[in-house]
């Protein structure tokens, strides 16, 4: 078909529109390619000059404390215990002055501020109460009422627990033997679109759902973080992305999900590992399933024979909806044990990071309608309260007295008020090698007020005895962790004039040999930043982890060493200790971040050598490990006799 006159001139009338259209939009991003950064530095308060002493955003200001301010405990050992007690050093850490903030402009006071003020505030008010002769005795004598104070029993009525939002609270946790029993009716399937929940296929709208859950939760986290999930167990009775009903279990400690243990019916393998002698996974299906235990072999020679196999049902799931049921989760020697009307089903493993102790809560969720919970057999006491169970005050365990000479290393351990098992096991361990005791390598804790009085009451025990922690004077906060570092890079310049700064998490394992060998091998190149890079990270936008636009405008992170343990060279250090004092510092509330970030800025202008290696580990341990990450007390002092026994580095595979 041939196109008239008109339809030409139709086309020619479109092209040109389109090319105005163009002509339009170009001069429409050169103007927004010139004036944003611009409106963003200034909306950001990123747009600031010398001589204006307002804050940029994401940063703190400071002042050096004078000699009126107040005091911590000594934190490095003397040789008489008798010039230990009472002994107070002046605090050589930097400190933050809340007042300071109040003249903040308030468009860049961000929630980072306002936590770091409020922190500091609460931290100096607590430190001073400590600090005064009656409030002391008043704590202490709270403190030992409070560790008999712990029920061995506690019970609550469907109703109670719907009113305490679905949680019972364990006060001290468990022990070995405790056992909590729940009765309750698992509700009938209801349609369920969710795809976080339920999968729907093609061609369904929606999928029928029932399910509920039991958690174990570590109420005494620290603050900011969620409460770690010691065990989540979690009985599908439809919904499930099988079409089977299942039970799932699980941990999620510091905000990683563990490995699942799903039971699907099947009875666990012979040679799989057993907990207190019980199989993970109890059978529940019919026998003459196509997975039955019975050999092909004996099948055939059955079908030869011309014998009819009788089938059977085993056990029915344990679940059904609008049927009564009564749940008893135990504590064994090796894990947690769960009996449904009388029958075992499963066994979960302990996970490494977790104590019986830790297991504060009971959480109880979902399709259910909860009767009756209660739990016997408890401790009538938490480390929290009674931290001698787990403190062993020995001479032998006490730090060495802060060298006068050179040193190699110095490792800042971030802990947290209440981990006393924590730092014990780290005491016991690798805080015995032979360069910590030559004093060529110093470690210190950097431990923040907790809000539990008679906590920071044993702290101060606890430093004033052992003479290994640096107490920094705010109230803990997961957000502020990023000040601690803070504190470690200047006491490793300024009070230990270490070469090299490490830091890590008390419950990370490091071989200290290692890690020294692996920064010598490159400290020829100058400036080192060395650990586990993360390269090209971006952050979360959405969801409960999201970072904002205001606290990172960023598309992407710097390279950045994971938390769990890096090593600095002492100009970087040094250089970050000055910014931070020059009010130039940017904190983010990711320390690992935060590092990452300032170790980029020192490498525009002077190089930094970044080192990579996998063998300082995120997750857990890996053969010839440098560090070794979310290790549990009593695994630290396996690690450590391994290393002692063996004289290479096996990971303990300790649940």
């Amino acid at each position: 078909m041939k196109r008239g006159k008109f339809d030409s001139l139709i086309s020619v009338s479109r092209l040109r529109s389109i090319q105005v259209l163009m002509g339009v939009l170009f001069l429409y991003l050169v103007l927004v390619s010139l004036e944003i950064p611009l409106v963003l530095r200034t909306g950001l308060g990123l747009e600031s000059s010398e001589n204006d002493f307002s804050i940029s955003i994401n940063t703190l200001p400071i002042r050096i404390p004078d000699a009126n301010e107040f005091f911590v405990k000594e934190t490095s050992t003397l040789r008489s215990p008798q010039r230990r007690m009472g002994e107070f050093r002046k605090v050589s850490g930097l400190m933050f002055d809340e007042n300071s903030f109040d003249s903040v402009n308030k468009d860049v006071f961000s929630e980072l501020h306002k936590a770091a003020r409020d922190a500091f505030s609460m931290g100096k008010k607590v430190l001073k109460e400590i600090q005064s002769g009656n409030v002391k005795e008043e704590m202490e004598n709270r403190s030992l009422a409070a560790a008999e104070s712990c029920p061995n029993s506690v019970s609550l009525s469907g109703s109670d627990i719907l009113k305490k939002g679905k949680l019972m609270l364990i006060p001290c946790g468990l022990t070995l033997g405790s056992h909590i029993t729940v009765v309750g009716k698992p509700r009938w399937a209801h349609p369920e679109t969710d795809p976080k929940i339920a999968l729907v296929k093609n061609g369904e709208e929606t999928v029928m759902v029932s399910q509920f859950m039991m958690e174990l939760q570590g109420l005494k986290a620290v603050d900011g973080e969620d409460p770690p999930r010691i065990l989540h167990f979690n009985p599908r009775i439809k919904g499930d992305w099988s079409g089977k009903p299942v039970i799932e279990q699980n941990t999620c400690y510091r905000m990683q999900w563990g490995s699942s243990l799903r039971c699907e019916g099947w009875k666990s393998k012979a040679d799989e590992e057993t907990v207190d002698g019980q199989v993970k996974c109890e059978k529940w299906i019919r026998d003459d399933d196509s997975r039955s235990e019975e050999s092909k072999a004996s099948w055939w020679l059955k079908r030869l024979i011309g014998r009819t196999k009788k089938v059977t049902v085993d056990w029915p799931y344990p679940f059904a909806e609008d049927k009564l049921f009564v749940l008893t989760l135990s504590a064994g020697l090796e894990g947690y044990h769960i009996n449904v009307d009388g029958r075992h089903i499963t066994s979960f493993p302990y996970r490494p990071g977790f104590t019986l102790e830790d297991a504060t809560g009971l959480f109880v969720n979902g399709d259910i309608d909860v009767h009756s919970v209660f739990a016997v057999s408890l401790p009538t006491s938490h480390p929290s309260f009674a931290p001698q169970k787990h403190l062993e005050m020995q001479t032998k365990w006490q730090a060495p007295s802060l060298p006068t000479g050179p040193v190699d290393l110095f490792i800042g351990i971030l802990s947290a008020g209440n981990h006393f098992a924590e730092r014990m096991a780290v005491r016991k361990s690798w805080l015995q090698n032979g360069l910590i005791k030559s004093s060529k390598v110093v470690a210190r804790f950097f431990v923040a007020m907790h809000r539990r009085k008679e906590v920071n009451i044993e702290l101060m025990k606890e430093a004033e005895f052992f003479g290994d922690i640096v107490l920094v004077p705010y109230m803990d906060n997961y957000d502020l962790v990023v000040l601690k570092t803070v504190a470690i890079c200047e006491y490793g310049v300024r009070t230990v004039a270490a070469d090299y700064i490490m830091k890590c998490d008390d419950d990370t394992f490091v071989r200290i040999d290692a890690v020294l060998k692996e920064v010598k091998n490159a400290r020829n190149a100058g400036s080192l930043y060395v650990g586990n890079i993360n390269y090209y990270h971006r952050p979360l936008r959405h969801g409960k982890w999201a970072v904002t636009y205001e606290e990172w405008p960023e598309e992407e992170y710097p390279p950045y060493a994971n938390g769990p343990g890096y090593v600095l060279s002492s100009d970087i250090a040094e250089n970050i200790v000055s910014d931070f004092e020059k009010h130039k510092l940017r904190l983010f509330k990711m320390e690992d971040v935060s590092m990452g970030m300032w170790v980029e800025q020192f490498n525009s202008t002077r190089p930094v050598k970044y080192v990579h290696s996998l063998k300082f580990c995120q997750f857990g341990c890996i053969e010839d490990y440098y560090t070794s990450h979310y290790q549990s007390p009593r695994q630290m002092i396996c690690l450590w006799r391994k290393l002692q026994t063996e004289g290479r580095p096996h990971c303990c595979n300790m649940r």
